[in-house]
């Protein structure tokens, strides 16, 4: 240790930091220093990762302390360097009495960028979601589900069905209302709506949905396919299965949607839509304007479809 002290201080003596030139020269070493020992500290941190294939790691903690832990790096060069250089540390010695201003200055300036790093450490601490889960979450365009892609020290970033990118910023995010879809257990319930009209058969059409979930491979256990509602032209149907992801559910709930339609069509099974009954009925009121009797109007019924 002493001699890697006298070492670093026969190198300053080597390097006249008086001058500008020096004080240049010598920024030029603490900028590729930093960037070798960042390079290492990333690499390492990688490593570490990669070998761990047993999940203890927590990945996103790892990723964000790795992000933290550059910036605290290039803190430490910057203040190393300021101490280096005589000029730098005197600068610093006067300013060291206005520094409670000029905290207090930049403190108000930079809060929001405090606010998402202090956000950012509460989502690695209390852990409400992890890199790879599926979250639905109300943005500004509307409600979106998309997959954690990673979070840096002041975003957040969520991958969609379509490759889109939804960026929020940490202290957004960690005091928003989310949906996680696979905090504990990434199986979610697939549920099918479909009706049937009043005349068909309630038992024949619930059997015709429930073969089809059977046949459909990607569903895990079928859970029930019950009447949830009777409305004004249909009997409205719930089928529910298990299926091994949200995105698994989604497909699943597209197919038999389909499937239903089509078995429906060729079994005879009414499928309903709305319509409506306008009755006329007979009138011999006469006109009170033009003292005439109006037309007799026959007794009609008229269904629009």
């Amino acid at each position: 240790m002493a001699s890697l002290e006298s070492n670093f201080e026969r190198a300053m003596a080597w390097i006249n930091t008086s001058g500008w030139a020096g004080a240049l020269l010598l920024l030029v070493v603490f900028v590729l220093f930093g960037l070798l020992l960042s390079s290492v500290l990333r690499r390492g941190v990688q490593l570490i990762i990669e070998r761990d294939t047993d999940g203890r790691i927590n990945r996103l903690g790892a990723g964000y302390l790795s992000r933290f832990s550059q910036v605290f790096l290039w803190v430490f060069v910057a203040m190393l360097y300021a101490h280096t250089v005589p000029e730098l540390n005197q600068l610093a010695t006067a300013l060291l009495a206005s520094v409670s201003v000029a905290s207090v200055v930049i403190g108000l300036a930079a809060q929001s960028t405090l606010a998402n790093l202090v956000a950012g450490l509460s989502l690695v601490l209390y852990k409400p979601f992890q890199l790879g889960d599926r979250l639905k979450i109300a943005v500004p365009g509307g409600v979106e589900t998309g997959t954690v892609e990673t979070v840096s020290l002041g975003y957040t970033v969520l991958q969609t069905y379509d490759n889109r990118r939804i960026v929020l910023s940490n202290s957004s995010i960690a005091n928003a209302t989310m949906i996680n879809y696979t905090k504990t257990n990434p199986r979610v319930m697939a549920v099918v709506p479909f009706s049937i009209g009043y005349g068909a058969d309630i038992d024949k059409a619930r059997t015709i949905a429930l073969d089809l979930a059977t046949q459909h491979a990607d569903v895990e256990e079928i859970v029930a396919c019950r009447i949830t509602a009777l409305s004004a032209s249909s009997v409205d149907f719930s089928l529910t299965a298990w299926c091994r992801d949200a995105g698994t559910a989604a497909g699943v709930k597209f197919d038999l949607l389909e499937s239903i339609k089509k078995a429906f069509d060729h079994e005879g099974v009414e499928i309903p839509y709305a319509y409506q009954n306008v009755i006329l009925h007979e009138t011999t009121a006469k006109s009170t304007v033009f003292g005439d009797s109006g037309p007799d109007v026959e007794n009609k019924k008229v269904t629009e479809r």
